[in-house]
């Protein structure tokens, strides 16, 4: 009669926990369904490339390994630790307070080798740094200050396929670069943004060899739009670590099209950051 009493209510505790899971996951938002599921192997590496810095990772199981990729901070580079794990997920905050989950699976033959992390993966877009808020929302400050300056560049401008791309200003405060962005459309096509890159590249390249490109991955944007409608100009702040450009070397911010071609970039040189502008305190 006891062994009956205990078995009815470890059967009664597991369904109110059960029913409690699901009750929290209905509160929050958070529905199995709507993770994004990847397949990874034993033998081949994963890799996900976010739209902002990694800033916080957690595996649900010790089966899988991960680490981000050297002289990147938007890259994660996944694997299984064990064959035939059982399936787990994986959980990465970003620098542009996205929270993102992915159910992972095992699949040693076809496994997911290069995965762009998207709105699909997306489960929040509203996560907080407990570390880190102060010196983020010192950034927004000092992006909607550089945003706001009336001083225009003049010079760093590119047209191509009806679109524009003109830097407008850069600024600097502390450790912290702001560049600020007029992205315009004259075609009659609105024009969904992929992505916008900043890397530092070689100016000339030899036949024989590589270009190498270093990313720079912003920290933060003033604008999350994904599209610039047709006949219209957007104006955005890109706030970016501080960094210099190496002698025969050059920044270039490249402006992609999803599912599109007309790409256009302008280049960065050096003296253009050596004539910025100091924002001071506010």
């Amino acid at each position: 009669m006891k062994i009956r009493n205990w078995t009815f209510m470890l059967c009664y505790l597991l369904t109110m926990l059960s029913g409690y899971a699901q009750f929290i996951n209905e509160k929050i938002g958070l529905n199995q369904e709507e993770y994004k599921n990847l397949q990874i192997g034993y033998s081949k590496t994963t890799s996900i490339v976010f739209p902002y810095a990694i800033k916080s990772i957690d595996k649900g199981s010790p089966d899988v390994l991960m680490q981000k990729a050297k002289g990147v901070e938007n890259i994660l580079l996944v694997k299984a630790a064990k064959e035939n794990f059982n399936q787990t997920n994986l959980t990465v905050v970003t620098a542009d307070n996205r929270l993102y989950v992915f159910v992972l699976n095992y699949d040693e033959s076809c496994p997911d080798l290069n995965i762009k992390a998207d709105n699909t993966a997306v489960v929040s877009g509203n996560i907080l740094f407990s570390m880190e808020n102060d010196n983020q929302k010192k950034i927004e400050h000092y992006a909607s200050f550089a945003f706001s300056k009336k001083k225009k560049l003049e010079g760093l401008k590119r047209s191509r396929f009806e679109m524009k791309l003109n830097v407008t200003g850069i600024y600097i405060h502390q450790d912290i670069l702001y560049f600020r962005l007029l992205l315009g459309n004259n075609s009659k096509i609105n024009y969904e943004i992929d992505q916008l890159r900043f890397f530092i590249r070689d100016r000339k390249k030899s036949k024989r060899t590589a270009s190498q490109e270093i990313e720079v991955i912003p920290l933060y944007s003033t604008s999350a739009s994904s599209v610039i409608p047709d006949k219209s100009e957007v104006n955005i702040v890109y706030a970016v670590s501080k960094f210099t450009i190496p002698e025969k070397k050059y920044l270039t911010i490249q402006l992609i099209e999803k599912n599109g071609g007309r790409h256009i970039e302008i280049d960065v040189k050096n003296n253009d950051l050596i004539n910025l502008d100091v924002l001071n305190s506010l």
